[in-house]
């Protein structure tokens, strides 16, 4: 009858890892727990005299039946120390390699005979083939949905993510874009510089892409040189236009290595929107991959699928040359909308509202060009210099008892979000020489509060500078009691939707009546904007409102009018 074999009657373990039960060698021969992890036998180098060094180097069995004789003094003392006279290790050999071993031992001289050397021979050999299998298969499965030349997602795995997308995108009613675009003359790359070079040029250019993508997650290479990305939660198509266009030119303004020498790309892009131009994965890719084609045939950059999106785009575009137009033509101006204290009825502040003096079509309102602003970036000049112009304004004002009017300025989220946001507001405050700065800043409530722990000590920053905060559109965010105690913000600013509604809706009386008791038990100032009939201005009144802002004191008018209103002239 054969002997028990090794697994069967002593413990064997991998190298760095010891069974958690203890074995019967391990309660007759001394304690073996964590012996592999410090053992120099657990070493896989291939240098050194070790038995796994050994059997790594020459992958092969390396056997030793009499751990006292063995000249191996690197794993002596250990084994004996804890019984062990026989030790036995072989190589698990993947792809010709060692990728690591089966150490097997026996309190027993002599244990690892022929016989038991070619029943454990034929384990190693099961163990690895069973790790080439993985090892295969776990490749078979990444080439199934990555591009192995760049490592992003291939058209099957794009597709898949894309219809994810669009589910959850028909369920909350939003948008999403698809854009496939190619790199121009690609083919010519290949034949001049070669296959090589041609591959090189296509990892730098999905690096850059995922880099660059909005949504790096949602980037993909379809195929030889076409390249796709996707938005979700899009809410006006017209805006990705910027997204692109800004995608497309930080990739390709800097200039491509190529064999040495450097290579500047053109490429193309065409653009579908869920659900107009297709409800599903297959027709919305196929639809972009359609304005691709007709792009790179009319030698446009990009174009959308509809060609009425094409025109709105066009005019967008137009529209952002136009603005940048005007911060060179300092076309932008101020307008004032009055404050009144809630229990006299005088002005105590003023809020500046930013108007464009369009030399073409005349006064445009914010609503038509500050999403261009912050979605270009070019609110942060524009936001800067609303600040100087208000509190240079403010410089040349007096109110009844010959102090500056206080003056309220907006900021826009990407404002808030830059890391020089004090500075940039300090900077500003400078150059307008405000003494006493008579500025407050007013900030909305779901802005303030989705970053809230970096904005605490941007806030706290501009408060040391003398300038009061107002949390704007105050009631319709999320804020937390807790939180809203460690700010440090002056006033709250109810939203103007409870205020229109107050007279007619007893909820939007009670959330009025709830935001002036809170407000004042946290020492802030309550200002009610959007006041446009005198029951609203008495009902404020009798519920304690601080300040008013509304159509029934004044609308927002020119600078040259400021100063009737000061005065106490209605304009």
């Amino acid at each position: 009858m054969r002997a028990a074999s090794p697994w069967e009657r002593e413990s064997s373990a991998w190298p760095g890892w010891a069974s958690s039960t203890a074995s019967p060698c391990e309660r007759r021969v001394g304690e073996v727990r964590g012996f592999f992890d410090n053992a120099p036998l657990a070493a896989t180098a291939t240098s050194g005299q070790s038995l796994v060094g050994q059997a790594v180097r020459e992958k092969k069995p390396a056997v030793s039946n009499d751990i006292q004789n063995d000249p191996q003094k690197m794993t002596r003392r250990e084994c004996l120390e804890r019984g062990i006279n026989s030790l036995a290790v072989l190589p698990l050999i993947v792809g010709g390699e060692a990728v690591g071993v089966l150490v097997l031992y026996a309190g027993e001289l002599g244990f690892f005979d022929s016989e038991e050397m070619k029943l454990l021979v034929e384990l190693a050999g099961d163990i690895a083939f069973a790790l080439e299998h993985v090892g295969q298969e776990e490749r078979l499965t990444y080439l199934a949905y990555y591009d192995a030349l760049t490592g992003l997602p291939n058209r099957t795995l794009f597709h898949e993510r894309l219809t994810q997308v669009l589910h959850a995108a028909k369920h909350g009613r939003t948008q999403v874009v698809v854009a496939t675009g190619d790199i121009n003359r690609f083919r010519l790359i290949n034949d001049t510089f070669g296959r090589q070079a041609g591959d090189a040029l296509l990892r730098e250019f999905a690096q850059r892409l995922k880099t660059i993508w909005p949504e790096p997650e949602h980037v993909a290479r379809i195929s030889a040189d076409v390249f796709a990305g996707a938005l979700a939660d899009v809410h006006d198509p017209g805006d990705i236009a910027y997204s692109i266009d800004k995608a497309v030119t930080a990739i390709i303004e800097a200039p491509f290595t190529v064999e040495g020498k450097e290579l500047r790309i053109a490429t193309t892009a065409g653009v579908a929107v869920f659900p107009a131009d297709g409800e599903d994965a297959d027709t919305l890719f196929r639809n972009a991959e359609a304005a691709l084609q007709k792009a790179k045939e009319s030698g446009e950059r990009y174009l959308f699928y509809r060609p009425e999106m094409n025109s709105r785009v066009a005019e967008t575009l137009l529209l952002e040359n136009k603005l940048r137009q005007a911060i060179k033509g300092n076309q932008f101006v101020l307008h004032y909308q009055p404050k009144v204290d809630g229990r006299s009825g005088r002005v105590s502040g003023l809020e500046a509202l930013i108007r464009w003096q369009d030399p073409e079509t005349g006064l445009i309102p914010p609503v038509e060009f500050i999403p261009i602003l912050e979605e270009t970036g070019m609110i942060l000049e524009v936001g800067q210099w609303a600040i100087r112009k208000a509190l240079e304004d403010s410089r040349r004002w007096r109110m009844k008892d010959g102090s500056p009017p206080r003056i309220a300025v907006n900021v826009s989220p990407i404002q808030l979000r830059q890391r020089n946001f004090v500075e940039a507001v300090r900077r500003s405050v400078e150059e307008a020489g405000a003494g006493g700065c008579p500025l407050d800043l007013e900030i909305t409530e779901g802005l303030i509060m989705r970053d809230i722990e970096e904005n605490i000590p941007k806030l706290s920053a501009i408060r040391e500078m003398g300038l009061q905060i107002a949390i704007d559109d105050f009631g319709t965010g999320y804020s937390s009691l807790a939180y809203l105690a460690k700010l440090p913000v002056t006033a709250l600013k109810i939203d103007r939707s409870f205020i229109i509604t107050m007279a007619s809706n007893p909820q939007s009386m009670t959330i009025v009546s709830t935001i002036i008791s809170l407000a004042h038990s946290l020492d802030l100032k309550v200002i009610a904007e959007g006041v446009d009939a005198e029951e609203q201005a008495r009902s404020l009144r009798r519920l304690g409102c601080d300040e008013m802002q509304g159509y029934l004191f004044s609308r927002p008018v020119p600078p040259d009018k400021v100063e009737d209103l000061l005065k106490g002239n209605p304009p």
